[in-house]
């Protein structure tokens, strides 16, 4: 009887839906990050040629001006500015709903349509590799830029009307993709401080919350659906009764979640628990290729190893954040409630990258110093 309910427990951890959790998660992460490094050698490119391009908004130099750094007063405040959103959703949701609905469209939108431009830049490369079509003070946008638009727009149209968990997983992972391509940790420090910061704010809102809110906040902030704006509309406009009627609530692509094979329940994780760490993972990445075009070779302390000097901040990094999820997954089971992914992730990446970089003698120069790379023929670093 112990073995069966052994082998049942051991097999909800390979469900389908841990699986694609475990996947998706990691995929968005590498993709998100070699998508930020590219933007990085774009634009050293086009700086070197010294000829900036005024293409649209999703593929050109002012790509450089959408970039956002965070500095170490912005580290420290944003888990404070997060426990704010998430009391401001905690007990006003029924007022801000449709409007955190629709700004959460408008956001996933621009995201998604971000995701799919390579995709949509590779089908009409044969049809007008140049051709910029001006929409006045707009911008000028390649076809490949609006064929993306027009699908995201389409498929949050499809969202709105149907609710399905798939399209809200597919917003959410252009969501994941966009931030960590286009937000930068500067430095190791601000890294340690942002982490450690979500680290000690994902548990008090998981763990502490309903001791003094009678309701764990950070669980029904994340699964509370909200009213589907057709519906607020057509009442408001007096449309009739069967006007916008039988829209379904919105789940918000404010997470990724899977069905199981059975389709008894469904694998939950936060998008602020693959962005936060996927930050991290493409700070270490852009580190690594920088170090690549400084030196050639990654340099290491006589005593090491020629196989640990060839491990890479990154491939640590990325089997850090593997084994914290894993572990988050077995500490869910084993307590059966939510977890807070943050407190096994955390230390799962920061941990062997702060002992790693000590043993290659690059802790000191992580620690503090930005970036000044070099500028490479080279668009991705070899993994």
């Amino acid at each position: 009887m112990a073995e069966q309910g052994y082998s049942s427990w051991a097999y909800s951890l390979v469900d389908s839906s841990q699986v694609s959790t475990f996947l998706i998660s990691i995929l968005l992460i590498v993709y998100g990050s070699f998508r930020s490094l590219n933007m990085d050698c774009e634009n050293q490119d086009k700086d070197k040629d010294g000829n900036p391009s005024t293409t649209g908004s999703f593929n050109n130099n002012n790509t450089n001006n959408s970039i956002q750094t965070i500095d170490s007063t912005q580290a420290l405040f944003l888990p404070i500015g997060a426990s704010v959103s998430l009391l401001v959703m905690f007990f006003f949701f029924d007022s801000v709903q449709v409007v955190f609905t629709i700004c959460t469209a408008v956001l996933a939108t621009i995201a998604f349509a971000f995701l799919l431009l390579p995709m949509c830049q590779y089908l009409t490369r044969p049809c007008s590799p140049q051709n910029k079509i001006s929409f006045g003070c707009c911008g000028r946008f390649t076809l490949a830029e609006l064929l993306s638009f027009s699908l995201s727009v389409m498929l949050v149209l499809i969202w709105v009307l149907t609710g399905h968990w798939l399209l809200m997983d597919a917003l959410a992972m252009g969501l994941c993709v966009a931030m960590i391509a286009f937000v930068r940790l500067p430095s190791l420090k601000v890294s340690c401080l942002l982490l450690s910061g979500l680290l000690i704010y994902d548990v008090f809102w998981v763990f502490f919350s309903a001791y003094i809110f009678n309701s764990n906040v950070m669980v029904k902030v994340a699964t509370q659906p909200a009213e589907n704006p057709i519906d607020v509309l057509s009442r408001k406009l007096h449309l009739g009764p069967g006007m916008g009627r039988d829209v379904p609530r919105l789940s918000l692509p404010g997470k990724l979640v899977f069905p199981s094979s059975t389709g008894s329940h469904f694998s939950m994780l936060g998008i602020g628990d693959i962005v936060m760490p996927g930050l991290l993972l493409c700070f270490v990445l852009r580190y690594d290729n920088y170090k690549k075009q400084a030196t050639g070779e990654v340099p290491g302390p006589g005593n090491m190893s020629g196989r640990m000097q060839r491990v890479s901040y990154f491939h640590c990094t990325l089997i850090g954040y593997f084994v914290g999820l894993l572990t988050a997954t077995v500490a869910s089971r084993i307590h059966r409630a939510a977890q807070p992914a943050l407190l096994y992730l955390v230390p799962f990446t920061l941990l062997p990258l702060l002992t790693m970089a000590y043993l290659k003698g690059d802790l000191r120069r992580m620690w503090s110093e930005p970036f000044h790379a070099k500028s490479s023929s080279s668009r991705f670093l070899e993994v």
